[in-house]
């Protein structure tokens, strides 16, 4: 995923707190007439590039973009297809299979465990009796 403009922003701000502080050391140590360390120069070598993705990307972001109206496909035809109707025969009725009507409903299958439980207990009742 590309990184926003404003990540861009956070990581120059960043950039530009670490060259302060490799100036700062370098001042305070060698003093100010002396030449850039090699990581200052990495850090502003840095810093300038992100500066120049964040332009490029701001840039990018003024572009007119493309609208939902000029993303839809048209899928209206002017004219309709010509259909060979005549060509097509009558379908034959399904036949009724032996079995089943239809699959035991909800309740259906309710009073057959409820009928179960019945048979079972009077078995048991039974047992007992004997």
């Amino acid at each position: 995923m590309p990184i926003r403009i404003a990540s861009l922003t956070h990581r120059i701000a960043k950039n530009g707190a670490m060259l302060h502080k490799a100036t700062m050391d370098r001042v305070h140590s060698l003093g100010a007439d002396h030449e850039p360390s090699e990581a200052e120069q990495v850090l502003a070598e840095e810093r300038r590039l992100l500066k120049e993705e964040r332009a490029k990307r701001q840039a990018q972001a003024q572009q007119p973009r493309a609208k939902a109206i000029d993303k839809l496909v048209r899928t209206h035809h002017p004219q309709a297809k010509e259909k060979p109707w005549g060509n097509k025969e009558p379908k034959e009725a399904k036949k009724a299979t032996a079995g089943k009507a239809h699959r035991p409903s909800r309740a259906e299958k309710h009073a057959a465990q409820a009928a179960a439980l019945q048979a079972a207990s009077r078995a048991a009742k039974k047992s007992a009796k004997t």
